[in-house]
């Protein structure tokens, strides 16, 4: 029976264990620039614990932030920057990838600079509100991509893969979850396309397959990992019967040899083991346990042969070295929702260690 504190290798590096900390926006990129900051460094490397770090989510191009303060990697500054990160956890003994997220309609134009708006597949409005400096806006309507601006958005992730590369990072992870943009291609209600980056299937899978392709050819297959949430309503997306756009995005993308899949787990969980079944490589699993963080009995899920590895998100941030406390059965603390889904603000420090466990 394989346990989670057994080693696995992924993109040719050796991990020390199969827990995954997930990728968390914590909108700590402070000032002009949107570069990562010593508190960051401080933050991951505490946290070198983990088989697998999958930091926040780092835009790959201007006009992909979403949110207030958090980082890009698209210029040379920023690269910089992320290399104090890296060599912080690589110090620390840990594996790190950057997970590149464009967040498409999900934003604000007051986030942007030069009368930039957010973009999207379509022109339809999100419903709700996004966190600005000036606090909560509603969502605009996003601009629709041109066929150009979607090749040049495909491009921008290539590169910021190599510029995560050139900063340090083991690999990247593409989000293609939780509404944002390689999301908003993948859902039915996002994308309105008649064209042949929407429509049927083969139409709507066509950005994630090109964006994923795109960056396996910029940085090795084997250093690049995609996020999915199949059916997930965050940020305002209908997924009513995703099986089919899944199943057929799965297919093209398993002669890759990607890292991983990582399945970001909805309330249908009929559909994990279908996805596990016609997976070909390393299997990532984020349970579903709304409205509970995931907690130690997850870690059956590796002994069953549900998932080769298993993400942690709250959890690792109120529990640095959660791999241990797993191990040992405890103790942990608890995590503070409201600072874990609200994000963080200036001033905010992590949670106090714990008793030290036995060397």
């Amino acid at each position: 029976m394989t346990t989670a504190f057994e080693p696995i290798v992924l993109g040719g590096k050796r991990l020390a264990n199969r827990l995954v900390m997930a990728p968390m926006t914590r909108s700590r990129a402070y000032g002009p620039g949107a570069e990562p900051t010593e508190l960051m460094a401080t933050y991951y490397a505490q946290r070198a614990g983990a088989g697998l770090i999958v930091t926040e989510g780092i835009q790959p191009s201007i006009v992909g932030q979403g949110y207030p303060d958090t980082p890009g990697l698209h210029t040379a500054g920023q690269v910089r920057a992320w290399r104090t990160v890296t060599d912080a956890v690589h110090r620390a003994g840990g594996v790190i990838y950057a997970q590149l997220m464009h967040t498409g309609r999900i934003g604000h134009p007051s986030l942007l600079p030069d009368g930039l708006v957010p973009v999207g597949p379509s022109a339809v409005t999100a419903k709700g509100q996004v966190f600005t400096h000036e606090g909560p806006k509603e969502f605009v309507t996003p601009e629709e991509l041109t066929e150009a601006e979607i090749r040049q958005t495909v491009a921008d992730f290539a590169e910021a893969a190599r510029n995560a590369v050139a900063a340090g990072f083991d690999g990247v992870e593409l989000h293609g979850a939780n509404g944002y943009l390689i999301h908003q291609f993948l859902a039915p209600n996002t994308n309105l396309r008649t064209d042949a980056w929407g429509g049927d299937t083969e139409g709507r899978i066509r950005f994630a397959v090109e964006v994923t392709t795109a960056v396996a050819e910029a940085i090795g297959g084997d250093r690049v990992g995609l996020r999915i949430s199949p059916g997930n309503q965050y940020n305002d997306i209908s997924e009513d019967d995703p099986d089919e756009v899944y199943l057929a995005l799965l297919d093209r993308l398993a002669g890759l040899d990607l890292a991983y899949l990582h399945l970001m787990e909805g309330p249908d969980r009929d559909l994990t083991p279908r996805l596990r079944k016609v997976w070909p490589g390393t299997f990532v699993l984020n349970p579903f346990t709304y409205p509970d963080s995931t907690g130690p009995d997850a870690l059956r899920l590796i002994e069953d042969g549900s998932a080769d590895m298993v993400a942690y998100g709250a959890l690792f941030l109120a529990n640095p070295d959660l791999p241990r406390r797993l191990a040992s059965g405890g103790p942990f603390n608890s995590p503070d929702k409201a600072t874990f889904y609200g994000g963080d603000h200036r001033g905010y420090t992590d949670y106090p260690a714990l008793p030290a466990l036995p060397a």
